[in-house]
């Protein structure tokens, strides 16, 4: 391939991205504070550098999929930073969830060292991201887009380029308030077909043939009925990205009544299993309130194509 990359960032979401770039022949570099997710990326063909910016020397290009701005800019400015290494002609394209503010704030300082900045979100979740159906949310210059479109196009099976660096954190922060929004919803949906005395499984299956169904439903749903929650997503984030969309709304004049009552809801999750729970794992609040399980048999324990 005609461009060669690094990787920083080898999480449940980053580790699937990386893994697509070599099954699709990419060069990549990869960087992860955890050695194991380093280990399994090398066993794939990667190689393995010993900081953001040794790897980003080594390939030209980095792409970073981290946890939150504050890590993206540590990554990004800090000591050993890609900034250290990414010549002047490079591009950095940052496929971690941002707000609008920190996206740009962060894409100027790249472009005061000449770096040019690509944001590529990502939304489907983790199990599409693991056979490269992902969805790529794009923002930046057209023809820098074009220059890394089949990087992108080896992880994203579908990619939407929506106008200048900004554009892709607004409708990532909009899609993401959207899919939690969905999952409440989803669980007092299954309550309600549980304490109705329906089969929970076949509940499922009519909502989903129905004007009511959802992603969320058709994908999540399936986690609570099987009791694992495991979305490889955590109540810490979608707290970030709900925050991210609240703060959006209040600059902008929108009231948002629903994203805020579901933050409430989410805050209250936190409190009860922890930031780090799994954000699927909101539903068992309703559970817990009610004193039924939403469980059904022939569901998955994780998602799979």
């Amino acid at each position: 391939m005609s461009e060669s990359y690094a990787f920083i960032g080898l999480g449940h979401l980053g580790g699937k991205l990386a893994a697509s770039l070599l099954r699709n022949g990419f060069a990549v570099t990869v960087f992860d504070r955890d050695p194991e997710a380093v280990d399994r990326l090398v066993v794939l063909g990667a190689a393995a550098a010993e900081s953001p910016s040794e790897a980003a020397a080594r390939s030209g290009n980095a792409i970073t999929c981290l946890p939150s701005p504050k890590v993206s800019e540590a990554v990004l400015c800090g000591p050993g930073g890609l900034l250290d290494g990414l010549p002047k002609d490079g591009t950095w394209i940052e496929m971690s969830t941002n707000g609008r503010d920190e996206i740009l704030r962060l894409a100027s300082l790249a472009s005061a060292k000449g770096i040019e900045t690509l944001e590529c979100s990502v939304t489907g979740g983790v199990h599409l991201a693991a056979v490269g159906k992902i969805t790529a949310l794009v923002g930046g210059d057209a023809a820098l887009y074009e220059r890394h479109r089949p990087a992108i196009e080896a992880m994203c099976s579908k990619s939407f380029l929506m106008g200048p660096i900004g554009s892709a954190a607004v409708i990532k922060v909009i899609t993401n308030m959207l899919a939690f929004i969905h999952l409440v919803a989803a669980g007092e949906a299954l309550m309600l077909a549980k304490q109705g005395g329906l089969d929970l499984a076949q509940a499922y299956h009519a909502i989903v043939a129905s004007s009511g169904s959802s992603f969320v439903h058709e994908t999540e749903g399936q986690l609570i009925l099987n009791g694992s929650y495991d979305i490889g997503f955590t109540m810490d984030l979608a707290l970030k990205d709900l925050g991210f969309a609240l703060r959006m709304g209040e600059k902008s004049g929108v009231p948002l009544d629903l994203a805020s009552r579901v933050n409430a809801i989410f805050e209250e999750g936190k409190r009860a299993y922890g930031g780090d729970a799994w954000s699927t794992q909101i539903v068992k609040l309703l559970e817990d309130a009610v004193g039924t399980e939403l469980r059904a048999p022939g569901f998955p324990a994780k998602l799979e194509l």
